[in-house]
């Protein structure tokens, strides 16, 4: 028996050695795919027009990537940072892979950043080139990029995707720059570990401070290869994807698993419901991931009941609280299993999931057990003290996944891995007698009332289950007398009949000890998200300060502690 399959004494899972770790890089992951089944489809551009979706076999992307890779080593060095600047589309992902054959770095960058949030990312990574789109929901990035070079004496380059052929073609002229062999034919790349950098990608602004978290090959490969794995893709399995590329979930996550499969990877500009459900039936899709905003917008569609999902076995979603009803009823209505999933850039995306065969309850009550071969703890914020069984704490992690640290930060990265490895996440949680995981919420997020902790996310997760609410969010407010106060801000599940705040605060008060029921209540169309669907609760903290949000009605005084 597994040392990992015996009750826990204390809240600390050491790591599953029982699924083996591949000491390989991107680049070996593509050539090996590339190897073994070179004619099978690797990339459908999954546009809106059949017509003009172009597809690449995996003999064909590993192709045009080396050739990608010789023409940046024409103009950049191993090591060098090279950010791209666009929404989803084969360019980047083709990119993506070049950028890995040449031993560089490259930093994402979200497309709907504008002209000085994208000064910040170049300056700060020092990235030596760029790769743009022309535009981007109507703003034009390359006027942007164009009016930045001059302030950035580290960008040597900056490349339109709209030339990428022409790009990729000067790879196949006379072998020059920092990839030139000794002799006729193409350069020779240079060689690539496990251990080095692949990319940097930029926190997704829960708290709004962004930070670069240096991620290595061994790390994307890996994750993703065991959370594929662990969503039951067999050999040659289909994954629709609309999650942004620059994100965790879209440029490694899904795109890398899909390649350890050896699979079709179906990508979208952007996320469409529509979109999705038809690229599912086109070419029988047989993963999806989704957050909960997305997976929403899917099963309300009007055109979900004419579409053929047969092929469709797993949902994964994640990044944001899935209650229980979401779970059950995508299950239901989509005919497929399910999967959560929870973890954070700095993991290399994924920490825990839920299997297939898990129980509904461990299904839609907790975020799984650790993905293999990482170890996990639950300690005490302020001591470190491993926690008992059943309380919460804040997750720890040690193991390949962690990243490389915070680039050009480091007493942000010391403040994140400490000297033994262990990389404190901020997230606060319980670990149960089998190692599986119930979150609790973030700590900075931690409302703290009148001397007592109070955890959002258990207060969300008793609002979700009102017929009444559609999302819910819970933030701390200041307050002279408490020193915070619980405030909810909610999306109605009917935004012309909402339900009254003294409705949803007596229905709180039957569920929660009373000091724990929020004091104001607002209503709202919309979460300010970042672009994996997190909700942004500062900007909400933000906007209730300011007035931007209005309470829905005069609000009593809040009840005392106990």
């Amino acid at each position: 028996m597994p040392a990992t399959s015996a009750r826990l004494a204390t809240s600390y899972r050491p790591a599953d050695r029982s699924e083996p770790l591949l000491d390989i890089t991107v680049g070996d992951l593509l050539r090996a795919a590339a190897a073994e089944v070179p004619g099978r489809l690797a990339l459908v551009e999954g546009s809106a027009d059949p017509a003009a979706r172009r597809t690449w076999t995996y003999a064909e992307l590993l192709a045009v990537a080396e050739r990608a890779a010789r023409a940046l080593l024409a103009r950049f060095a191993p090591g060098d940072r090279i950010a791209v600047w666009a929404p989803n589309c084969p360019e980047w992902m083709l990119l993506q892979h070049g950028v890995s054959l040449a031993g560089m770095v490259l930093v994402t960058v979200n497309p709907a950043l504008r002209a000085r949030e994208l000064r910040y990312v170049l300056a700060q990574s020092r990235a030596a080139g760029i790769f743009f789109a022309g535009s981007y929901r109507g703003f034009d990035m390359a006027s942007a990029v164009e009016g930045l070079r001059a302030g950035l004496p580290d960008l040597r380059e900056a490349i339109p995707l709209s030339g990428w052929d022409t790009f990729v073609a000067s790879g196949d002229s006379t072998p020059s720059g920092h990839g030139a062999s000794s002799g006729p034919g193409p350069a020779a790349l240079p060689p690539v570990q496990p251990g080095d950098p692949a990319q940097i990608q930029y926190t997704s602004g829960t708290t709004g401070f962004p930070k670069g978290a240096i991620l290595h090959h061994r790390g994307v490969v890996n994750a993703s290869r065991f959370v594929a794995t662990g969503s039951g893709v067999q050999d040659g399995g289909i994954w629709v994807n609309a999650m942004p590329m620059f994100h965790i979930g879209g440029g490694t996550l899904t795109e890398l698993g899909t390649i350890a499969q050896r699979g079709t990877y179906v990508l979208l500009p952007g996320f469409d419901p529509g979109l999705v459900l038809e690229l599912i039936e086109a070419y029988r899709g047989t993963i999806i991931l989704a957050v909960p905003t997305m997976l929403l917008a899917m099963l309300d569609h009007p055109g979900l009941a004419s579409r053929d999902l047969s092929s469709l076995q797993t949902v994964m979603s994640g990044a944001a609280v899935v209650p229980a009803t979401l779970v059950r009823r995508a299950t239901e209505t989509l005919g497929c299993q399910t999967t959560i999933v929870f973890g954070q850039t700095e993991l290399h995306g994924v920490v825990s999931q839920t299997q297939l065969g898990d129980s509904a309850e461990d299904q839609s009550e907790t975020i799984g057990r650790p993905l293999p071969q990482v170890e996990v703890k639950i300690t005490d914020p302020v001591t470190g003290e491993i926690m008992p069984v059943g309380q919460v704490g804040e997750i720890c992690a040690r193991g390949y996944q962690t990243m490389l640290g915070y680039f050009g930060m480091p007493a942000e990265t010391a403040a994140a891995l400490d000297g033994d490895g262990w990389l404190r996440t901020g997230d606060l949680a319980a670990m149960d007698g089998r190692g599986y995981l119930t979150i609790t919420g973030r700590l900075k997020d931690m409302i703290i009332r009148g001397g007592e902790n109070i955890y959002p996310r258990e207060i969300e997760d008793v609002l979700f289950a009102h017929p009444a609410v559609a999302q819910a969010a819970v933030v701390g407010v200041a307050d002279e007398k408490w020193g915070e106060r619980v405030a909810a801000v909610i999306m109605p599940a009917d935004p012309a009949n909402p339900p009254s705040p003294e409705a949803l605060r007596d229905y709180c008060r039957e569920c929660l000890a009373g000091f724990k029921a929020p004091a104001d209540w607002f209503f709202v169309a919309e979460y300010p998200l970042t672009a994996s669907g997190k909700i942004q609760k500062f900007r909400l903290q933000e906007d209730i300060a300011a007035g931007r949000i209005t309470p829905a009605a005069p609000q009593p005084s809040p009840s005392p502690p106990p």
